[in-house]
């Protein structure tokens, strides 16, 4: 009775009231709506995203004297079939985008395995010299590609490699940047905790990395193999120095189309379009996976 007395009596006409942390819950479980500025502003920076890629199919469906009158259409054309024959007839697409897929491919997934594998060992593997090879590794990145060309082209003449896919293939198989990038991503997700409990368990530093580092590190390698790939499939400036027009890319069979004195632009951005399509096939694979892990870091605890 003496602690029942003792209890403070709330005031008249509260009783009935919500307690604030429900009021607050409820707060917390409503759909957020942002205002008519912030989707007027999405609108336009998607419309100025888009674009470019509507006005590619837009030149690539019409012909050249349309596209040189004032003001130009902004309605696809009946060329489109006709643009893709003639840019088959001018280039080797067919086999340039063979060849980019390898090399792409092969590159994605060697900079994928190989980067995921270095930045394991820099975030969480415990060896003499890991901060001075870890400061070389990201040194080596302010060093401007163009310097290594003549050694490089020297290298792959000397392998007899020029014009084969593998020298464009084995110089990208390990960027200092997919290893910055892996190492930083796995200090931030992989507790010390569980390898720690795998150690216990017995398990070996090849069955951690392929059972706990490779799951956790998904979201990502999705990230820098989306990078590495549109990396690789958009270069130019390597691929035209080691292949020729016999056993071309992408990028240097686009190089051949639109000859003659006036330059086809409808034929060019035609191939264009045939080149950019793998791109967008690629973030759309991968594009569920990346928005994940988005979202599975940012309602972590």
């Amino acid at each position: 009775m003496t602690a029942l007395a003792a209890q403070p009596t709330p005031p008249p006409g509260t009783e009935d009231r919500p307690r604030r942390s429900v009021r607050r819950g409820g707060r917390a479980g409503r759909t957020m709506h942002g205002g008519r500025l912030s989707y007027a502003i999405l609108a336009v920076a998607l419309l100025i995203s888009v674009f470019p890629f509507y006005w590619t199919i837009v030149a690539a469906s019409r012909s050249n004297a349309d596209l040189a009158s004032v003001p130009p259409s902004l309605l696809p054309g009946p060329n489109l079939i006709r643009n893709f024959e003639a840019v088959l007839q001018e280039a080797d697409i067919g086999k340039a985008l063979l060849n980019s897929f390898i090399v792409s491919g092969s590159i994605t997934v060697g900079t994928v395995l190989c980067c995921t594998l270095a930045g394991f060992a820099f975030a969480k593997l415990r060896f003499r010299g890991r901060g001075a090879l870890l400061a070389v590794t990201v040194g080596t990145m302010m060093i401007p590609p163009q310097l290594g060309v003549i050694p490089l082209f020297m290298l792959i003449a000397e392998l007899q490699w020029v014009n084969q896919l593998q020298a464009v293939i084995l110089p990208g198989l390990v960027s200092a940047f997919g290893v910055f990038f892996m190492r930083q991503y796995l200090v931030q997700s992989l507790p010390d905790e569980l390898i720690e409990a795998a150690r216990v368990d017995g398990a070996s530093t090849a069955r951690i990395f392929w059972s706990i580092v490779v799951p956790i590190a998904r979201p990502g390698m999705a990230v820098l193999g989306m990078l590495t790939f549109m990396a690789a499939w958009n270069d130019f400036f390597w691929p035209i120095i080691a292949l020729s027009s016999q056993n071309p890319t992408v990028q240097v069979a686009l190089r051949q189309l639109g000859g003659g004195y006036v330059h086809d632009q409808s034929v060019i951005m035609a191939g264009t379009l045939l080149g950019t399509l793998p791109v967008l096939l690629v973030f759309g694979l991968l594009g569920r996976q990346i928005v994940g892990g988005i979202m599975q870091g940012a309602v972590k605890g």
